[in-house]
């Protein structure tokens, strides 16, 4: 199976130390110009913008880059709750329509409850995912071209439309993740790419075969992902080297203070990966070859591949015979890293290479519904 592979781009905490500001990088818009032509011409099929407090706004990085880059995918964090559907859906087809489809977008439904209620969000876990369900109803509808009227719990739009039709059809593709059976049946029921972060494949397997039912029941198929950090040099013992070097420089303050923020968080995947660790330095190899040192201070993905590149390939092809076709990678720092995972890991795997869009012709919406 051919496998999708993307980096990321770190809008914030860029350096080559973990919680540490020796050598921290700083990321401004030369230097993420610099890493997204570096990830294209690499042979990387996109990129993963995150969201969150601390980061930069997703929609406006992406759509600083469109203009720099030819080929390279945009997987945009989507946050319901914050802004509503129909303002979302006007940006995800507008930033689609400039990028020539070159976006994608990735659900976020959750967050820490103190970042939550600065954006004056004060749903608990299972009605953020009822708005959420609600949210991506309406997103969806209005990027199929329909003339929306909705009444839900929490949602509730009248004649909504958009005038202007996005390139994808019958949307750009949409991509979530979440552990909580909330989660994982709104993956069945609406997203077209349910993303795991990288636990333990035989855990892994228990998600995606749960969301694998729940689509079937809903006559519905979902393609998987999987999100990981990857440390590969040219032999496991220099791999395992650079590893314990990115959190050489963790005190055991910092750890305690980033372990008691997450524990604040409802995400049942954040509290999947702090169980992983504990909080511990000790034993931090998970499963062979995947180590959760990152999860010691980084929330949300914090799990990374360390190995020499055969190992690497082969602890990937892994979570691929699971079902998944598409990796979210990273790695510390994010522009070196890419170098590495390019020259060591690709010539391993049957990656996608991805075409330069050819131009589409912009519709409105009336050519859209035939008028």
């Amino acid at each position: 199976m051919s496998l999708n592979i993307f980096w990321f781009l770190p809008t914030q905490g860029e350096g080559r130390y973990l919680g540490s500001d020796k050598f921290a990088r700083t990321v401004d818009h030369a230097y993420l110009s610099q890493l997204a032509l570096a990830v294209e011409n690499l042979g990387f099929g996109g990129v993963l913008i995150p969201t969150g407090r601390n980061c930069d706004d997703p929609f406006l990085v992406a759509a600083s880059l469109i203009g720099i880059t030819r080929k390279l995918r945009f997987l945009v964090a989507l946050r319901p709750g914050v802004i509503s559907p129909t303002v979302a859906a006007r940006q995800a087809a507008t930033l689609d329509r400039l990028s020539n489809g070159r976006v994608l977008f990735n659900l976020v439904a959750g967050g820490r409850p103190e970042e939550l209620a600065a954006e004056g969000v004060y749903l608990d876990h299972e009605e953020r995912y009822e708005s959420a369900a609600e949210f991506t109803e309406i997103w969806r509808r209005l990027l199929n071209n329909e003339v929306v009227t909705f009444h839900g719990k929490h949602l509730h739009v009248d004649n909504a439309v958009l005038d202007n039709a996005a390139i994808q059809q019958p949307h750009p593709p949409l991509y979530f993740g979440g552990s909580s059976d909330a989660a994982h049946q709104l993956a069945a029921e609406q997203v077209d790419l349910y993303l795991t972060w990288g636990e333990p494949p035989e855990r892994v397997k228990e998600k995606l075969d749960d969301v694998r039912r729940r689509a079937a029941e809903q006559g519905r198929t979902v393609r998987f992902g999987v999100r990981l950090h990857v440390i590969v040099r040219e032999t496991n013992e220099e791999a395992w080297a650079a590893a314990n070097r990115l959190i050489s420089h963790l005190s055991d303050e910092t750890i305690a203070q980033a372990q008691a923020s997450f524990a604040k968080s409802d995400s049942v995947g954040q509290q999947r990966m702090a169980a992983l660790h504990g909080g511990s330095r000790d034993h931090l190899e998970v499963s062979p070859n995947l180590w959760a040192g990152v999860g010691l201070v980084r929330g949300g993905a914090g799990t990374a591949l360390v190995g020499d590149p055969v190992t690497v390939a082969k602890r990937i092809q892994e979570y691929a015979d699971l079902g998944a076709d598409s990796f979210v990678l990273s790695g510390y720092p994010h522009l070196e890293e890419a170098y590495r995972v390019a020259e060591l890991l690709f010539p391993l795997l049957d990656v996608v290479q991805t075409d330069i869009p050819q131009p589409h012709r912009l519709r409105t919406k009336r050519e859209t519904i035939g008028l």
